[in-house]
């Protein structure tokens, strides 16, 4: 077993709050992939279940024992970070080696060892080589091979995909949950790429500057589709998804039963209706999400909304384009097909399905519970 439990951690920086009161388990087996911006302490989280950076409070559990002040180097963990960090005057054999050789394992063990994560990586042919003859991708997987050799209890990435281009970053991301599923690895995975969030992740965690909530970092955890189709708040809702969800300032009626926004006024939901009353002649914040929005002029929608404005930008991207449209003083942002690509400022016909939307409360941004 290697599961990894956070319980009411906290780091503090002198008087800077990196995280606060951080409650995580990742299972046993399990790939958690941790996703958030800039400045959410998802890497230093990261660093402490290495044994990195010192917990300000609260405890850390790998395999349920607390680790808090375990040295790193009893932890069991192997860790992949942003730069490959490869020596250069050393062949790929020795670099896959070299932490083994520093832990006395016989020789024989080694090459062994050497030699199975080799194979499994795909770099058989190129052990006599040196990182200076090597592409990117296959300096990676060095990096990777590596920590495989170690065969530790938990496998940790910090943003290993980043310094890659767009064509191997695809190939990298398939070749590690490939490797994952093999290995069956507890796996800890830090990015700010959301796709990568999607499409490595067994579960998800968002997490959100310290500052930026008020409260713990953690804003949501699930399965890609769960936090797809259900953000728990505006935060969530925003960040993943691309382009990220359309949220709009709207008004509810006095009598709680109609939604009145930039240009339109339709029938509450009726999965909404019972949150609603509570929110009557009051404002919320309604979500949908780009591929949600259709042309207006070619759309059937059970339950429409239809709303006009000017095109601002229409990015092209082949078989579809999307569409940033002034929709009063709110932005409209939609995923179309590419008929027909709008002029800059010519006025667009857009529809939203009342069924596919998402409210949240205007202060504290929280999801409205429906039906």
């Amino acid at each position: 077993m290697a599961s990894i439990t956070f319980s009411d951690v906290s780091k503090r920086y002198g008087t800077v709050d990196v995280i606060v009161g951080l409650r995580l388990e990742i299972r046993d087996r399990e790939f958690m992939v941790m996703v958030g911006p800039s400045g959410c302490g998802k890497s230093t989280a990261l660093r402490m279940i290495a044994g990195l950076e010192e917990l300000t409070q609260g405890t850390l559990a790998i395999d349920s024992r607390v680790v808090n002040d375990v040295p790193p180097k009893d932890r069991d963990v192997a860790m992949v970070f942003q730069s490959y960090a490869l020596y250069p005057h050393m062949s790929v054999y020795d670099n896959i080696a070299f932490g083994l050789r520093m832990r006395k394992i016989s020789q024989q063990e080694v090459h062994e060892r050497v030699l199975e994560a080799a194979g499994v990586l795909g770099l058989g042919q190129l052990l006599d080589r040196k990182p200076k003859a090597l592409s990117g991708g296959q300096r990676q997987r060095v990096a990777l091979g590596r920590a495989i050799v170690r065969k530790p209890s938990v496998f940790l990435f910090d943003e290993p995909l980043s310094n890659l281009d767009a064509e191997l970053r695809v190939q990298m991301r398939a070749e590690l949950a490939r490797l994952q599923q093999k290995l069956a690895t507890t796996t800890v995975y830090v990015t700010h790429d959301q796709v990568e969030a999607m499409t490595l992740g067994h579960r998800i965690a968002v997490l959100a500057p310290a500052g930026a909530s008020g409260r713990t970092n953690l804003q949501q955890v699930g399965t890609p589709l769960e936090i797809y189709d259900r953000p728990q708040n505006a935060f969530v809702a925003r960040f993943i998804g691309s382009p990220p969800m359309n949220i709009l300032t709207v008004c509810i009626s006095a009598d709680g039963g109609e939604i009145i926004g930039p240009g339109f006024r339709a029938r509450s939901p009726a999965p909404f209706a019972p949150a609603l009353r509570a929110y009557a002649g009051r404002q919320v914040l309604l979500g949908v999400r780009p591929e949600h929005v259709h042309d207006g002029a070619a759309s059937s929608l059970r339950n429409p909304v239809s709303l006009r404005g000017p095109t601002e930008i229409a990015e092209t991207i082949g078989s579809e384009v999307i569409v940033h449209a002034r929709v009063g003083e709110e932005r409209m942002v939609a995923r179309l097909h590419a008929r027909r690509v709008p002029r800059f400022g010519e006025m667009v016909e857009l529809a939203f399905d009342l069924d596919a939307i998402h409210l949240f409360d205007k202060d504290s941004e929280q999801r409205l519970a429906a039906s």
